[in-house]
């Protein structure tokens, strides 16, 4: 069984209309609905879409062999960034959207909430939107922003204490978070793709040199995309876990990882630096790699076939990427 833990929603047209029409009167109009129906939800999983190469959300599932999706919001259409309550509104419609399409496809799906991290609220205002998912809805994680600016300022890293009732949340309700960035507003260096990595490298960093995981023992951090860039670039930190009576490598095993990487040789290096038990399968399909390589004509998202083709992965080590770690962290 392949179990994905990095994936998100594909959702009518109306929940992004929805989106433009708060941002348009600022909320002078009120909350509002997004209109989302199960015929339309239905219709985003199966109609071909040319953002994802031409095929539908269910096909690209169906085709790479994932039984079951962790899905949570489009990352970039959260507008962390905006007014508190446009950005809260939003979230709970897209947690909404999510909810419905876990019920027209319970054997495919599982929901993942996204909080409303405006800097207006407050993280423990925050994570009354994960209770409701997780509570009433039946959510299994949360997807967290580390920089709720999106770029436009400089939010606290994520060992200090201003992020402590999030943590505080999470174990209280027993999920994990999927570190995963949002937008970046301009004007920046970056692209949204390049600050998702920026941010994620930043998340591993702050907490692995905070106190965190000694305060809050059983905290289950997963950071998409391999970590960002800090499997690659560990023995910069070897040195300093060194003097403290560690390895970065021991304090890299505090957290999880996905796999959603894009070539083979970057998934090795991550299970070679983490250990096979602290990666988990993720592709993000359909998303950024939905396309085709024209070297190999694989699409550039097919992360299963990466990974069967790591030959020194045993069969055993296979199940525990594709299956029994998310099994087990998520309570599947």
């Amino acid at each position: 069984m392949k179990i994905d833990v990095h994936g998100h929603v594909s959702a009518p047209e109306s929940l992004y209309a929805y989106k433009a029409n708060l941002l348009a009167h600022r909320g002078a109009h009120g909350r509002g609905t997004a209109g989302v129906t199960d015929e339309t939800l239905r219709a985003a999983l199966t109609t071909p879409n040319k953002s994802f190469g031409g095929k539908s959300h269910l096909e690209h599932l169906d085709d790479a062999g994932v039984d079951l999706q962790l899905i949570s919001p489009r990352p970039y259409q959260m507008m962390h960034s905006e007014q508190g309550k446009l950005v809260q509104w939003y979230a709970e419609e897209t947690n909404d959207a999510i909810a419905r399409t876990v019920r027209l496809e319970p054997d495919r799906f599982r929901g993942v909430a996204g909080m409303p991290q405006s800097m207006e609220l407050t993280p423990a205002d925050w994570t009354a939107e994960l209770r409701r998912c997780v509570t009433e809805l039946g959510f299994v994680g949360a997807m967290l922003n580390p920089d709720p600016y999106e770029g436009a300022a400089q939010p606290p890293a994520l060992g200090e204490r201003f992020w402590y009732p999030v943590w505080e949340a999470l174990c209280e309700l027993d999920v994990p978070a999927l570190i995963h960035s949002a937008g970046c507003r301009p004007p920046a260096r970056e692209s949204y793709s390049l600050h998702f990595i920026q941010e994620e490298t930043l998340a591993v960093v702050g907490l692995l040199s905070s106190k965190v995981f000694d305060d809050f023992p059983d905290l289950k951090i997963i950071v998409s995309h391999g970590g960002g860039a800090i499997p690659y670039q560990r023995g910069r930190f070897l040195p300093g876990a060194l003097r403290n009576g560690t390895t970065y490598e021991e304090q890299m095993r505090k957290l999880y990882y996905d796999t959603c990487l894009y070539t083979q040789d970057s998934i090795e290096l991550l299970i070679k630096a983490v250990g096979v038990d602290r990666c988990l399968f993720g592709t993000e399909k359909p998303g950024t790699g939905s396309m085709q390589d024209p070297a190999t004509g694989r699409w550039i998202d097919d992360i299963h076939l990466l990974i069967e083709d790591i030959e020194w992965l045993d069969e055993g080590q296979r199940k525990q990427l594709f299956e029994s770690n998310a099994r087990e962290l998520f309570r599947l």
